[in-house]
């Protein structure tokens, strides 16, 4: 079943995965009821690396943005600075704000329709269109002042849909 691990509440022992609506697997995870046992195994891959110390750009499309501010919580816990690019196509999934203002030292807030969302942190901002545009503006200066300017970047870490990634990778060379 191919899920992706959200969010851990240890103290309230609760572990939140988003489902990936691929086949009648995921279609059954619609019929669980709150309290019921499951199984789940992994993580199968590798973890990503969290170091300190970094610049780091967290660039996310979607869904991606529910693995991306748990690996930005670490990375600041750990003394990096994060600046964070959120990506949406409509300003209804927007999800976890806070969670993801945490994250960050500064965020780009960004949405496909208008009118797009408010930067509710002085250091933050906000874009309508896509995520590559976004890059480009914030980079250029068009959004103001850069809090962490892009040529200080040491990693990059981008998780979103197929088209997003391509697009991420493209702007990139």
């Amino acid at each position: 079943l191919a899920l992706t691990g959200a969010a851990v509440d240890p103290e309230r022992g609760l572990l939140s995965t988003i489902v990936l609506e691929m086949g009648g697997s995921s279609d059954l995870c619609a019929q669980l009821a709150p309290g019921e046992p499951i199984v789940l195994m992994g993580p199968t891959g590798h973890p990503t690396e969290t170091p300190g110390d970094e610049s780091v750009l967290l660039i996310g499309g979607g869904l991606g943005n529910a693995v991306l501010f748990s690996i930005g919580q670490a990375l600041r816990r750990n003394g990096s600075r994060v600046l964070y690019f959120a990506g949406y196509k409509r300003a209804i999934d927007r999800y976890k704000v806070e969670e993801i203002e945490r994250a960050a030292d500064a965020i780009v807030w960004c949405c496909d329709e208008p009118p797009g969302f408010r930067a509710e942190r002085a250091q933050d901002k906000a874009f309508v269109g896509n995520i590559v545009a976004a890059l480009d503006a914030y980079g250029s200066g068009t959004l103001g002042a850069a809090p962490i300017p892009l040529g200080e970047v040491d990693r990059v870490i981008a998780i979103g849909s197929d088209g997003m990634m391509a697009a991420v990778s493209r702007a990139r060379q």
